[in-house]
């Protein structure tokens, strides 16, 4: 195992809270050939549980063999992830599913969208794990995340610079709500660990704008197509997105009743709106 996969496998082992670690044996239990569970994102370096909704990714073998509904497997096959709702013991939290070649596969610089290597670029945790080579996978496709934001980045500035520069052309390549400082707090939250993952990877420099350009105009269709597809795999799908952009953009979005019942048709109405108004970009 090189230095940076020896650091992303100490980092995915770290502890968490429990609440957390049942909540993602329960997540895996409902699948057969569920390999791994991951959980990343703002209540991971907040620590906060409380109120909030947890992010994970299952990992699992093979898509047929998770769903016992043949669409479900098709719709995660042709558009990468799945994504549905979970709640236990008062734990609330969201779950992609991804298969373990697709994962390794969109943690690379070959994807075509930003999506999962600019999550996994940042801290995470293997909470649940089926054995030792599905933890061992995990570390591979996770270890190839940080070197892939590092490679794709502007070669320029201090390494810490570098970190901020691919976060923020990761935001510019998805409809985000979070406000316009958000890629340079994720670095700013725990610099050394940036320093410490950065300087474990010699990237191969593959930077240009053309590769963006090309990055943010599938991004921002692919989260479109994911969010007509959640519309028909998460149940209050529409209430969680009113609660994000609120939270991070305070658009004071209220939902109508007509839209928790037509989800994709009120959220195609209310975009342009949250475009104009700033609160996604």
């Amino acid at each position: 195992m090189g230095d940076l996969e020896q650091l992303i496998a100490d980092e995915l082992a770290q502890p968490v809270d429990p609440r957390a670690v049942d909540a993602a044996a329960a997540i895996a239990a409902g699948y057969p050939g569920a390999r791994a569970v991951l959980f990343y994102g703002s209540c991971l370096r907040t620590g906060a549980i409380d109120g909030q909704m947890l992010d994970f990714y299952l990992i699992v073998r093979d898509y047929r063999e998770a769903y016992g509904k043949r669409w479900l497997a098709w719709a995660n096959l042709l558009i990468p992830p799945n994504v549905f709702p979970f709640e236990r013991n008062g734990v609330a939290a969201k779950y992609a599913v991804l298969s373990e070649a697709d994962f390794m596969r969109l943690t690379g610089p070959e994807a075509s969208t930003v999506s999962v290597w600019a999550r996994f670029a940042q801290p995470a945790r293997l909470v649940w794990a089926a054995d030792d080579a599905a933890r061992d996978a995990s570390v591979q496709a996770v270890a190839r995340a940080p070197a892939t934001l590092l490679s794709l980045a502007p070669v320029k500035g201090d390494l810490l610079e570098r970190w901020r520069a691919g976060f923020t052309l990761t935001y510019s390549a998805e409809l985000r709500a979070e406000r316009g400082d958000r890629p340079g707090a994720i670095v700013d939250w725990d610099p050394a660990r940036y320093e410490r993952i950065g300087s474990a990877i010699t990237p191969m420099p593959l930077y240009s704008a053309a590769r963006w350009r090309s990055l943010r105009r599938m991004g921002k269709l692919m989260t479109l197509v994911r969010l007509a597809k959640a519309s028909l795999t998460f149940a209050g799908g529409v209430d969680y997105l009113a609660w994000k952009i609120n939270r991070h953009a305070g658009a004071g979005i209220v939902v109508k009743p007509w839209q928790r019942r037509h989800p994709l048709l009120g959220a195609i109405i209310l975009l342009p709106r949250l475009l104009r108004k700033g609160a996604v970009r």
